[in-house]
């Protein structure tokens, strides 16, 4: 059975820097997926910045979603220094613009700023690209974490304390509660990403674990215990051939086929009428489909019997041309249209006189242009002696009033 592969190509997935971060890598990631400068992309998250905080925003999300990638090459002293000089940049305009716009005191904004910034240590400290295997390391981690905690802590205690802010109407408990949450919030966020990125991983282990053992499985059942009988039978060439089309065709169908049962599907019960006839006859069979009638179709009692007719009439054809063409293939097309379904059987074999066909042979008279007669639609055999042989039969897709008629009675 011949099949298509086809191949669709998606575009990269967007990751952050690992080995060459300054501060997350998000900057770096989006430069390296869209082929552009880094300078630029940070440019315009400090300007992002600017305008009420939407570049900060924008910069955390895609710090908490996208993962980090697989780059090893460290970013060079002068970037790095760069990168340092846009964010303060990026955070004295976030401040200039918070007090025009909201009037809020300095000590308000600059609280803000250091909740900002410790939060930013401790996520860059307990990302998963961030962690260290040396002991050394690993407490200068620990240590630059405990001082954003610090930070954050110490800037929600002077917002909550500052007698100017809009939380000294609330409360005390009530403003210490939302301090704790905000608190909470953002210290535990790389928790968050690890474990959202632990399940992630998991569940796509999972997916492929599943995938290998249902492949394993499959090619155990079939491919393997076909190798087998070809072993036993390598001495009889006739089967061996018989037997590795027979797992190409059912290893085809697995990989690129669908599960259409040939009783709900015209192209499954023609493509199993082939099977069938090149398993019992040891003639490989080519059976192109292009197009299908509906499961509606196939399942209207006022059509089952011309659909039968039909498939009944292939696989007449096959077997002729399987027995009588001495051709080593035999080419089978399926074509359904709007309003007709048109079968060809196409052998390049012995070929015959059809008017010299002898009377009492009822092959072709009666199994073929009889039933195809019968169901409403039209058989035409043609034969060239030397050139093979072709059986064109045509079924309309609605019933006739002939048919009808004969079907009510």
């Amino acid at each position: 059975m011949r099949s298509e592969l086809r191949t669709v190509t998606t575009a990269p997935r967007l990751h952050r820097r690992s080995g060459g971060k300054v501060i997350a890598g998000v900057c770096g990631g989006i430069a390296d997926h869209l082929g552009v400068s880094v300078f630029r992309v940070r440019v315009i998250f400090v300007v992002l910045a600017a305008l009420a905080g939407a570049g900060v925003v924008a910069y955390g999300l895609l710090w908490f979603f996208c993962p980090a990638g697989d780059d090893t090459a460290a970013v060079t002293p002068a970037e790095r220094r760069q990168a340092y000089g846009l964010a303060v940049i990026g955070v004295i305009a976030l401040a200039a613009n918070g007090m025009v716009a909201t009037s809020a005191p300095a000590q308000s904004m600059l609280a803000i700023l250091f909740v900002l910034g410790g939060a930013a240590i401790v996520w860059r400290e307990a990302d998963v690209t961030g962690v260290s295997t040396h002991q050394s390391s690993r407490t200068i981690t620990w240590m630059r974490m405990a001082t954003g905690a610090a930070f954050v802590i110490g800037g929600l205690v002077v917002m909550v304390t500052a007698p100017d802010t809009a939380l000294a109407g609330m409360p005390p408990i009530v403003i210490a509660v939302l301090a704790t949450l905000v608190g909470a919030v953002l210290l535990t966020v790389p928790v968050w990403m690890r474990m959202l990125r632990a399940l992630n991983e998991e569940r796509s282990a999972r997916i492929r674990n599943d995938e290998r053992e249902e492949i394993a499985s499959h090619l155990h059942d079939s491919v393997l215990q076909t190798l087998a009988l070809i072993q036993k039978q390598a001495a009889q060439p006739e089967t061996v051939a018989r037997l590795a089309r027979s797992q190409e065709r059912e290893l085809r169908q697995w990989l690129f086929g669908d599960s259409a049962r040939p009783r709900e599907s015209l192209a499954a019960a023609i493509s199993a009428v082939a099977a069938e006839v090149e398993d019992a006859y040891g003639v490989e069979i080519e059976a192109i489909t292009v197009g299908d009638v509906t499961p509606e179709e196939m399942l209207d009692p006022a059509r089952t019997r011309a659909w039968s007719a039909l498939v009944s009439a292939a696989r007449e054809a096959m077997v002729n041309a399987s027995k009588h063409s001495g051709a080593d293939t035999v080419d089978v097309y399926c074509e359904v249209a709007d309003d007709q379904v048109d079968v060809f059987v196409r052998d390049r074999g012995a070929g015959f006189d059809v008017d010299a066909v002898d009377a009492d042979r009822q092959g072709v008279s009666r199994s073929i242009r009889g039933r195809m007669e019968r169901a409403g639609g039209t058989a035409r055999v043609t034969s060239t002696v030397g050139r093979g042989t072709n059986v064109a039969l045509t079924l309309p897709r609605a019933a006739t009033p002939d048919q009808t008629d004969q079907e009510i009675a």
